[in-house]
């Protein structure tokens, strides 16, 4: 834990950990990262509830509630027929705004965000001992970049190759407020989350425990 409050992660520079991934400590403003949080508050109250899905007959320990289109092992759907089949909420218009700013934040290219144009949210929360084992996100038809936010408490992220689920990889921490974002050549890198910090969310993010990641996507579905 004080590796945690450490001069080596307080200081933490923007960096491209592989072709394409790109981590951008404290990019979000403590008051949009609360505020964040208040919508998030909303959009658990459904149509659809934050719920665990289920992959090969196993509940995911992370719950997860969706915009846009529903995610579900291992497909997109308008309606969350694995839930109560209702409708999910719309992907708003705000966060696309937002995904484009991400994109020129993380490369430097005023025109990287140009036609951007992100369609789902997976928005995942993460109680103390929650995990997410190494997966690639290819359930998209696009290879658009994907943009990952994280709010509330610190994790350690585990960011691999392309081919399988050993090394090379590399472990970084995403503390409340971080982007990174992973496209190109690192679009279908394997990456999961393999621990939880309890008590590390800043007591101003709204959250006052667990953490929240927003993963923006591209699907190329209509």
């Amino acid at each position: 834990m004080s590796t945690l409050f450490s001069d080596d992660f307080l200081d933490r520079p923007s960096r491209e950990l592989t072709p394409g991934a790109h981590l951008v400590p404290g990019w979000l403003t403590i008051e949009q990262q609360s505020w964040i949080v208040d919508q998030f508050r909303q959009w658990v109250q459904g149509p659809v509830p934050l719920r665990a899905a289920k992959v090969r007959g196993h509940e995911m320990s992370v719950r997860t509630v969706c915009l846009g289109w529903h995610w579900q092992p291992y497909k997109y759907t308008r309606r969350a027929t694995d839930v109560n089949g209702s409708r999910v909420l719309d992907f708003p218009g705000w966060m696309v705004s937002l995904g484009r700013k991400a994109l020129v934040a993380a490369t430097g290219d005023p025109h990287a965000g140009d036609d951007y144009t992100p369609d789902t949210a997976l928005v995942n929360y993460y109680d103390d001992i929650a995990r997410m084992g190494m997966h690639q996100d290819k359930d998209e038809i696009s290879l658009a970049p994907v943009v990952s936010l994280s709010i509330g408490d610190t994790c350690q992220f585990r960011f691999g190759n392309t081919e399988n689920r050993n090394q090379p990889y590399e472990n970084i921490d995403l503390a409340s407020g971080d982007l990174f974002v992973f496209g190109g050549p690192s679009r279908l890198a394997y990456h999961g989350i393999t621990k939880v910090y309890p008590g590390t969310a800043p007591a101003e993010s709204g959250l006052d425990r667990g953490r929240i990641n927003i993963t923006m996507r591209v699907t190329g579905m209509s």
